[in-house]
């Protein structure tokens, strides 16, 4: 009855809360282990030379 469907409900809403909490934990800790391997290797993690739009498309030659 109405009974189950409230319980089923609550259980539900508890269960999904709970993963998505852990979901977010394991996914803080990953990023935070990630974070500190770039900062104590800065060697393997060169900043890459900004490059204008105009280097990166080709020139424009209209077709008539």
């Amino acid at each position: 009855g109405v009974h189950r469907q409230i319980l089923f409900t609550t259980v539900g809403c508890f269960v999904g809360y709970y993963l998505a909490k852990r979901s977010d934990y394991i996914y803080a800790k990953k990023d935070r282990e990630l974070l500190e391997y770039v900062r104590h290797h800065p060697e393997d993690f060169k900043v890459a030379e900004k490059k204008r739009i105009g280097d990166i498309l080709e020139d424009f030659y209209p077709i008539r």
